[in-house]
């Protein structure tokens, strides 16, 4: 959502063959630099669920923006990138994302990722090494983490029956008043960090044409995986995040993920008081873990 980027940010698009995606870069004062295409670039990638968007990854770039070439989609499905009508599957995602890093970037590139997203990263790096630099991941999760499902909340006869799906979506997703309770209740630590900006970026996404399909096909978990089966094979250099009260994936799951790799995944944080989304909810810690994970790794 344009309205709800950053000052500086504006929006271009890029073609795939599942559809277009929108994404935003800087573009216009105080970020604009004529030597733009000799910038590293940083894609940042957000989560699934309903109102999901780039919106989410928007308190943490506006940081990185005078030294690296910010790049910030919204997936297929999601935000306002096409909303084909189809039954959402996971390569759809992994197929789009790599095509829209080779539109976008110079291959290798660095990725930042969270939650789902970020657990097909995983799967992107290690089917199509060369695309990436480095990873830096909040919470991974293919939701169904050795063999424990954590995401469907709703039992999958109600979410298929026609007429009710919409309902369900229009009553849970495109309500202001269930989007701030969803992000209070469920992905913030503390309630009080959610902002009336956030809810609106939220429910502007939730409200885009066709938009229950993907976030139906998530709820129904048409999109979910076990991590735990492709992780020990990622060789990426990598570096997880994780909010310490994220409920649906706890740290608990995290760091037994991390542990079956830990000659690619180099380090592990835990973010105090922060539930799924500590970039949106303590971005200022996140943008510090960046900042030095990007040093680290000579990321210029």
């Amino acid at each position: 959502m344009l309205q709800f980027q950053p000052p500086g940010f504006g929006q271009k698009v890029v073609h795939t063959s599942v559809g277009f995606m929108t994404y935003y870069t800087q573009t216009t004062a105080p970020w604009l630099i004529a030597e733009r295409e000799n910038l590293s670039p940083l894609v940042f990638l957000h989560n699934f669920g309903g109102g999901a968007c780039a919106y989410e990854w928007s308190k943490v770039y506006p940081a990185f923006a005078a030294r690296y070439e910010v790049i910030a989609p919204d997936l297929i499905g999601w935000g306002e990138s096409a909303h084909p009508v189809r039954d959402y599957q996971i390569n759809d995602y992994l197929t789009s994302i790599a095509e829209f890093i080779r539109h976008t970037c110079r291959p290798p590139v660095t990725v930042i990722a969270s939650s789902l997203t970020a657990a097909l990263m995983i799967r992107l790096a290690i089917a199509h090494p060369f695309l990436f630099q480095a990873l830096f991941l909040v919470c991974p999760s293919g939701f169904d983490d050795f063999g424990q499902g954590a995401g469907r909340r709703l039992p999958l006869g109600l979410i298929n029956i026609p007429l009710l799906d919409d309902f369900i979506y229009t009553v849970g997703a495109q309500n202001e008043l269930a989007v701030r309770n969803f992000l209070q209740s469920f992905l913030f630590a503390k309630p009080e960090r959610v902002s009336s900006e956030m809810v609106q970026a939220f429910l502007a996404s939730a409200k885009q044409p066709n938009a229950k399909f993907a976030a139906l096909a998530f709820l129904q978990g048409n999109v979910y995986f076990d991590l735990s089966l492709y992780i020990q094979q990622l060789t990426i250099p990598t570096v997880i995040l994780w909010g310490e009260k994220a409920q649906f994936t706890s740290v608990q799951l995290g760091q037994r993920l991390r542990k079956l790799n830990t000659n690619a995944i180099r380090d592990f944080h835990t973010i105090p008081d922060a539930g799924v989304l500590p970039h949106l909810e303590r971005p200022e810690i996140v943008i510090g873990l960046l900042q030095e994970f990007l040093d680290l790794h000579n990321i210029n």
